[in-house]
């Protein structure tokens, strides 16, 4: 039997016996488990394929065969199996790998993937090539936690057999996407599930596809009997196998939605390590708009796929019947669906996350701000205190969103402004309207929100600087207003709370200062603060766009991206002062 640490490649398991595969997976599992409850992570979704990857690997011959994984969170076994052992069973090198495959890490991962539906089409384009180069290797893309519903992969599932060439799809059906499944697909998977892979209604064969149903997908001995029929097929093939999300961690069995990612728990319990025990926006959000769907039965909430990202948890969506609309993870659909609901008399509100809205770019342009309609998107985890993995960054949301026409892009200084934003946003028709929820912590400023939305919030007035800090990074500009109050200058501090749209009557009355500095939580090309420069132009004042550099980053340290920015109050201080 190997010892986990001299596990280096695929090729280290090829001479096990199954007695020895099936008791390297309980090993392989115990290990994750030991890491994922310390460390946090994809708990469920790898768990569940913990057999899935061990016979994958047994059976093809990775890296000349092609694995494409989708979304590629439930990597971690592979990643296990391809040479990187050590940063699961050594907590001093739990950050040495991504949660995602990573290029830069394996010749083993052939994608940078952290959103849903890209395998299919991707391993599209990996057998085209192979055929038209006159390669002979298997393409496998591996598939689940409700990627198969999204647009692209049906575009591809629609398109691969096409080839009629070596192309094998695994179905990963554990029955759940991160919430429970939505849409008749999922109802299709049901039915064969239920009948062992008989039902005579067969959507993969309807496409043309040879169709392995396996109906132990926890099982090694099911799964490399089937993997290797397969291998070395000369047209398209799905194979469908049965598993079980969190399989082995009885906490995770039992609630599937709470741990399909959570942070350090306790094995045993399932306890968070390291409770917050504080007010959240995504709190914030969802008591508010369940409260505005009581009081209205036009509001509709939608999510694609995502409810616990919005606040939305099992007990929300119990009391929301109809009015609680989940497409899956389907942005695009969600996108229009909201645009549809506009014509037909509700009031939607699309809560998303800021990574994930990218995909709905053409919807939002075609669909609702061509048309004009007063759909309401909220976009969560946007901004630098987002979410750090380069797969899932969110601060190109405002430079994406704020420039289609139409569109009025608010960003909250605080938890006040934003349900007073909430409130405008869903009862005004005159604009679509994207909101930005800010990142921080919960903050109250006490003050009254001035509710006419297109004229910035002059928040003091000084002489001959003016700090214009938006959303997130006005509390910022406020610690720079009092560190240069206290060196005797007084600073004019504005909360713009519009980034789609200048205040051309508070702009001009800042001309004639000397300094004008902008601070956006999000890259400043395409963005709010080279709106304002633009304006200014040659009036006079000096303007600093400060924000975020345009760069993909990975696993980053918030505060030093911040300094490597200039964005830190004594850097704002130390403009002032050099003007």
């Amino acid at each position: 039997m190997i010892q986990l640490k001299d596990l280096h490649s695929p090729a280290d398991i090829k001479g096990l016996d199954r007695t020895e595969l099936k008791n390297l997976a309980e090993e392989l599992r115990a290990v994750l488990m030991k890491k994922l409850s310390a460390h946090g992570g994809h708990v469920g979704p790898n768990l569940g394929v913990v057999e899935a990857m061990v016979a994958l690997h047994y059976v093809f011959d990775a890296p000349t065969d092609k694995l494409v994984f989708d979304v590629s969170h439930q990597t971690y076994i592979h990643k296990m199996l391809t040479g990187r052992i050590e940063a699961f069973i050594d907590p001093a090198h739990y950050d040495d790998v991504t949660g995602y495959t990573c290029p830069r890490e394996s010749e083993y991962d052939l994608f940078e993937v952290g959103h849903t539906s890209t395998s299919i089409a991707l391993a599209t384009g990996l057998a085209k090539a192979r055929d038209v180069l006159g390669g002979k290797e298997n393409v496998v893309a591996f598939i689940g936690d409700a990627s198969l519903g999204g647009g692209e992969a049906l575009e591809a599932l629609d398109y691969a057999p096409e080839l009629g060439s070596n192309f094998i799809i695994v179905v990963n059906d554990n029955q759940r996407s991160i919430a429970e499944n939505h849409g008749e697909l999922y109802r299709h998977l049901e039915d064969l599930r239920n009948s062992n892979g008989t039902a005579p209604d067969n959507i993969f064969k309807a496409l043309g596809y040879q169709y392995v149903y396996v109906r132990e997908g926890n099982d090694i001995d099911e799964l490399i009997r089937a993997f290797e029929s397969v291998r070395g097929t000369d047209h398209a093939v799905v194979v469908h196998i049965n598993t079980m999300k969190g399989a082995g961690l009885p906490v995770a069995e039992a609630d599937k939605e709470r741990f399909h990612y959570a942070a350090p728990f306790d094995l045993k319990s399932g306890a968070p390590l390291h409770p917050s025990g504080s007010e959240d926006y995504t709190d914030v959000f969802a008591r508010h708009i369940l409260d505005r769907m009581q009081a209205d039965r036009r509001v509709i909430a939608i999510t694609a796929g995502t409810p616990g990202a919005i606040g939305f948890t099992p007990e929300r969506r119990k009391v929301t019947g109809k009015q609680f609309v989940d497409v899956g993870i389907c942005e695009q659909a969600a996108t229009a669906v909201a645009a549809g609901l506009v014509k037909g008399g509700a009031r939607p509100v699309f809560g998303v996350m800021a990574t994930f809205i990218q995909r709905s770019y053409d919807q939002l342009s075609q669909d609702i701000a061509i048309n004009n309609l007063p759909a309401v998107v909220v976009d969560f985890a946007g901004g630098i205190h987002g979410i750090p993995d380069m797969t899932h960054l969110g601060f190109f949301d405002i430079a994406m969103a704020s420039n289609i026409p139409n569109f009025v892009f608010l960003a909250p200084a605080d938890a006040d402004e934003y349900t007073a934003m909430l409130d405008w946003a869903i009862d005004q028709t005159e604009h679509p309207v994207f909101l930005r929820t800010p990142s921080s912590a919960v903050t109250h400023s006490g003050r009254a929100v001035n509710m006419d939305f297109f004229r910035y919030d002059v928040v003091s007035r000084g002489g001959s600087v003016a700090i214009i800090g938006a959303g997130d990074f006005f509390a910022m500009a406020s610690e720079a207003a009092e560190i240069l109050k206290k060196k005797g200058v007084e600073v004019t501090l504005i909360n713009p709370r519009i980034l789609s749209h200048l205040d051309t009557e508070c702009l001009d009355s800042l001309k004639t200062y000397k300094t004008v500095i902008t601070l956006e939580d999000g890259i400043t090309d395409g963005g709010f603060g080279q709106k304002v420069a633009a304006y200014l132009g040659c009036a006079g004042p000096a303007v600093h766009v400060l924000g975020l550099k345009k760069e993909f980053l990975d696993r980053y340290d918030a505060e030093r991206v911040l300094a490597d920015n200039g964005l830190t109050p004594q850097q704002i201080v130390a403009i002032v002062v050099k003007d």
